[in-house]
């Protein structure tokens, strides 16, 4: 019965609930039972607190009885990635920096979920301060990719993908800053959404590059993405650049909301580099909506060839400024060897900092630094723009973009020990941020050695809702989703 639970999507399990079918004990048990009999080969946990977990779904149990249950996610358990903060519980960003910190309070995200009934459960590995491609860069070990252990779940957000594919919970959050959580959906077979920059809070997440970052759900469906969507989204303004925006019903929208759409496919992204694996099965997905009556159209985003190097200016920049905040003073990391004030920053940060963080904390120094602000930092801003004005050129012709979410398959861990191979894994991901669209990766396909295959649907800014019908069209026509890891 469990292994049936643990592989269901929100929807069928809020309306077994509702039913008095199965109970939020039971679900949560389940959940508990499957992290305890995989996690220590996954390792996609930092922590859980097991007690805490029953104790949220008892509460909704009780709200249920009492008629009082607050809709789909109500006592579903839902994994946050461990930078984003819940009151009480440990906030590490996998980093020996923060190994010993407990948030004093919620993120706004955190707030929406309690608010909606979720039960929340446990810490999910990430690289550290969500800064790589393949969860090997955290201070608690890598996690591996639930389809093959001696792969890689993608990055940062890999702990969040791989508890979602192993059953480990029934969906995540993460973040995604160049392609966080598009990326690892794809390497492990879930669906994955970045929202628009701004529609959901950044209060209480770690930063890494503020004008980047954006939290996002992972889930087993696009409708249970659309479920979670519509929970967390909405204005706040204890964060500076939440934008002001009615949220519609994600999930009704999708009913409503029906093609054919016109489609534009980018030149750029179908060229040098793309396995050819990955390829075939994007132009699959391509004929099934063409089959479907959608316009496909070339598109050109000229651009594209600057991204990499314009995105990794203006994160590193932004990373240097925000992890400048780590100096073994207030909290954090404090060296027990320092000899005077100036040398415990040094030792602090030497010690508390893995070598991914340090490089990037170095360039991003280096970019902002007199003399060379201008020549990189400033330029990198110029193209930014030039990069966005690509996408809405091209959206001028078309409703949505359909790519590859990733050049290529989970790779082996260890594989990729160039830092500028791990760059590149993000080539077809880190536009959306840098234009601050929504972006969402779905299951279409496998490679023959059965590793997950995504495609990546881009839309128009807060249009979230057709680009999640888009995506919802080729998801019911398809079955990718329903297939599960042997673990």
């Amino acid at each position: 019965m469990s292994s049936d639970l643990i592989f269901q999507p929100i929807a069928q399990l809020a309306v077994a609930l509702d039913a008095k079918k199965i109970s939020s004990v039971e679900l949560t048990r389940a959940v508990i039972a499957r992290t305890r009999a995989v996690d220590t080969r996954v390792r996609a946990f930092n922590s859980f607190d097991e007690a805490d977990a029953l104790a949220q779904a008892a509460a909704s149990d009780a709200r249920r009885a009492a008629g009082q249950a607050r809709g789909p996610l109500d006592g579903i358990p839902i994994g946050l990635k461990d930078v984003i903060a819940v009151d009480g519980q440990p906030l590490t960003a996998s980093s020996k920096m923060l190994a010993n910190f407990v948030s004093p309070y919620d993120a706004t995200v955190t707030t929406k979920l309690k608010n909606a009934g979720a039960v929340l459960w446990g810490r999910l590995n990430l690289d550290e301060f969500a800064m790589g491609s393949s969860t090997e860069n955290s201070a608690n070990g890598p996690t591996s990719n639930p389809w093959d252990l001696t792969r890689v779940p993608g990055g940062s957000s890999g702990g969040s993908a791989a508890a979602l594919a192993a059953g480990e919970a029934i969906a995540t959050l993460g973040s995604d800053t160049g392609g966080s959580i598009r990326q690892p959906a794809a390497f492990c077979g879930v669906v994955g959404l970045k929202p628009t920059y701004g529609l959901v809070s950044r209060y209480g997440l770690i930063a890494f590059a503020s004008s980047l970052d954006q939290i996002g759900p992972f889930a087993r469906t696009v409708e249970d993405a659309a479920i979670v969507l519509g929970a967390i989204a909405g204005h706040d303004e204890r964060d500076s650049t939440s934008f002001k925006t009615d949220i519609p019903d994600y999930r009704a929208e999708l009913a409503a909301r029906r093609g054919p759409w016109k489609l534009g496919i980018p030149k750029e992204y179908f060229g040098e580099g793309l396995d050819p694996e990955i390829g075939a099965a994007v132009e699959q997905a391509i004929a099934f909506y063409k089959k479907q009556g959608c316009e496909i159209r070339e598109v050109s985003l000229p651009h594209t060839r600057y991204c990499l190097d314009t995105y990794y200016v203006i994160a590193t920049a932004e990373a240097s400024s925000n992890l400048a905040r780590y100096d073994g003073i207030r909290y954090g990391h404090r060296s027990k060897h320092a000899t005077d004030i100036v040398d415990l920053y040094f030792q602090s940060r030497a010690e508390g900092f893995g070598a991914e963080v340090k490089r990037r904390i170095i360039l991003g120094t280096y970019v902002l630094s007199s003399g060379y602000y201008d020549a990189y930092y400033l330029r990198a801003q110029k193209v930014r723009t030039l990069i966005r004005q690509d996408f809405l050129n091209a959206f001028r012709e078309v409703d949505a973009l359909l790519t590859p979410t990733s050049p290529m398959p989970a790779f082996k861990i260890g594989e990729k020990a160039d830092p500028l191979a791990l760059y590149l894994c993000d080539i077809y991901t880190i536009g959306v941020n840098l234009a601050g669209l929504p972006g969402i990766s779905v299951p279409c396909g496998f490679t023959q050695s059965g590793l997950p295959i995504g495609a990546q649907i881009i839309g128009q800014p807060f249009q979230e809702s057709s680009l999640l019908a888009i995506a919802r069209a080729y998801e019911q026509a398809h079955e990718w989703n329903t297939r599960h890891p042997i673990l």
